[in-house]
């Protein structure tokens, strides 16, 4: 259980995903300003999220989809309303053959 107090949700989002799935690289795109006003959020934010683990090996897009929700689920929805989310094994290189790509 995370204890330490984090300044952003983005680094508290970060944080999360490195503890619980042994993430590799992540990386945050706050994309809440672009959703400024919709009503139905109830103060969450909107975050694009890209994720590196081994604990995507042999998994399917939406188990490892999953694994991430679940990584953040007492984040949501109070204070995440809207996750999109890129989740890569560490063997997936760029400009690779795609395999293991969601």
């Amino acid at each position: 259980m995370l204890t330490a107090r984090f300044v952003t949700r983005a680094a508290r989002i970060e944080a999360l995903l490195r503890e619980r799935l042994g993430a590799l690289e992540v990386r945050i795109d706050d994309q809440s300003a672009r959703h400024a006003g919709h009503a139905q959020a109830g103060g969450g934010g909107h975050f694009a999220v890209h994720v590196v683990s081994s604990a995507f090996a042999g998994l399917g897009r939406i188990a490892r989809h999953r694994l991430v929700h679940e990584a953040l689920g007492e984040m949501m929805p109070r204070e995440i309303h809207a996750l999109s989310i890129s989740a890569l094994t560490p063997e997936v290189t760029p400009g690779g053959s795609g395999a293991g790509r969601t």
